[in-house]
């Protein structure tokens, strides 16, 4: 049996909300389901910025002191890979 991916839930709409996101669901060729979530993402990224994430801080950024770590991350690997090897 596959898994949900996604919680469900169940919220209210004023008419005038649903009627509008219907119209541009339709017009999108999504589901009100996907705007929905697609709003709350963006809603949650103003009010609650990466950076500000609680989780950030068990994550150790910055402990590297490599400030492309990101970016290069697969060459630090495949060096300190080699160099454990040796």
């Amino acid at each position: 049996m596959a898994r949900l991916t996604k919680k469900p839930i169940q919220i209210y709409l004023d008419p005038v909300q649903d009627r509008a996101l219907r119209v541009l669901a339709e017009r999108r060729s999504s589901s009100i389901a996907f705007l929905i979530r697609q709003s709350v993402q963006r809603y949650l990224e103003e009010e609650m910025p990466v950076e500000e994430d609680p989780a950030l801080g068990i994550v150790g950024l910055g402990a590297s002191g490599l400030g492309d770590l990101a970016r290069h991350h697969d060459r630090y690997l495949a060096n300190w890979e080699k160099e454990a090897s040796h």
